[in-house]
């Protein structure tokens, strides 16, 4: 048959082509085994070169012809299926729809971002560090050096020794940065994070914790800085009525050292179950930085000073929200956590 009559009738039986089963029977009449195009190969045999290379180039054209028909002829009939499909499956609308669980910030994070804000509004450096930790930084450069009888408060988990263990205090992270500094100049930082000690997990213990500590230093830097500050930052947290109370205590790596108390929020003052009929309510430590910490990372207690703060977000929102047991943050009870869904205007 020649090519050009083989090409008129593909033509035409293209035409003809309404659903998928005929499509099939046309790949079959031209390119199947014993197909039109596929016959035609079988010539070759009794070709001479030119002719054969005739040939080839014929049966190349039909094949070409035939698989763009099929592909053409195919995508047709698909969309035509489709269209025809969805006609029939249209989505009624007025139909109420699925409803979506929307998550919200978990009352911890909810914490840490506000006093992250307060601080970042002050000029400060939010700043992370490791959690697996060098003991040199978790207690020895914060002037706690080995056999130092305030460790004995810190039981620790240690990895590699006594030189790997998990941190058990944020301080490490501001020994780093106070290290790393090879300027030696001043610094206005606040590192949150996760701690860790071996504690029995009770209604207000757990061995693992957060943890929020602040440092400044600098030329000149005094108590009264240190004061000034978390004035201005407790009363933005628990509101501009409160007032704050500093009591000296004792921290190796601070001297001096100070406890700091805000007045009761729930009884004003008078004194409640919550603050314990005392009126105020203990919230973080603090004091100036001990001139060994200085001195063990680089600095100059005779040019420099500064202070340091440390707070724990797990006790912030226990009295912010009233909750009464710190193992609610960390069993994952959708009811617990459903309460602190993120609301209109919320971070």
């Amino acid at each position: 048959m020649e090519k050009e009559t083989i090409k008129k009738n593909l033509l035409e039986d293209a035409k003809t082509l309404v659903n998928q089963e005929m499509l099939n029977d046309f790949r079959v009449k031209y390119l199947g085994k014993k197909g039109i195009v596929t016959e035609l190969s079988k010539e070759m045999k009794d070709l001479d070169g030119e002719g054969k290379r005739e040939l080839g180039k014929t049966i190349q054209e039909l094949k070409s012809l035939v698989e763009e028909t099929i592909f053409t002829v195919g995508k047709e009939l698909h969309d035509k299926a489709l269209k025809e499909r969805l006609e029939k499956e249209a989505i009624d609308i007025s139909l109420p729809a699925i409803p979506v669980v929307e998550g919200g910030l978990h009352p911890l994070t909810k914490v840490v971002e506000e006093i992250e804000d307060i601080f970042v509004s002050m000029g400060y450096d939010v700043v992370e560090g490791p959690e697996v930790e060098e003991d040199l930084y978790n207690f020895e450069k914060l002037n706690l050096p080995k056999g130092h009888p305030a460790r004995d408060a810190q039981d620790s988990f240690y990895i590699e020794d006594e030189s790997i263990l998990l941190r058990t205090q944020t301080s490490p992270v501001q020994a780093r940065v106070m290290d790393a500094n090879e300027e030696k100049g001043p610094i206005r930082i606040i590192c949150p994070g996760k701690t860790y000690r071996r504690d029995d997990d009770d209604a207000t213990h757990s061995h693992q914790f957060t943890q929020i500590e602040g440092l400044v230093v600098d030329e000149t830097i005094s108590i009264a800085d240190l004061k000034g500050t978390l004035e201005i930052a407790l009363k933005k947290l628990f509101g501009s009525q409160r007032e704050i109370r500093f009591r000296p205590s004792f921290f190796p790596f601070t001297e001096p050292s100070l406890e700091v108390d805000i007045s009761c929020f729930k009884c004003g003052g008078t004194g409640c179950s919550l603050c314990k009929e005392t009126g105020w309510i203990e919230i973080l430590g603090s004091g100036m930085v001990h001139p060994n910490v200085l001195r063990n990372c680089g600095y100059d207690p005779e040019k420099y000073t500064g202070f340091a703060f440390g707070l724990g977000p797990e006790r912030i929102a226990m009295l912010k929200y009233g909750i009464n047991d710190i193992r609610s943050f960390y069993t994952n009870d959708f009811r617990f956590l459903g309460e602190f869904k993120r609301k209109d205007g919320d971070r």
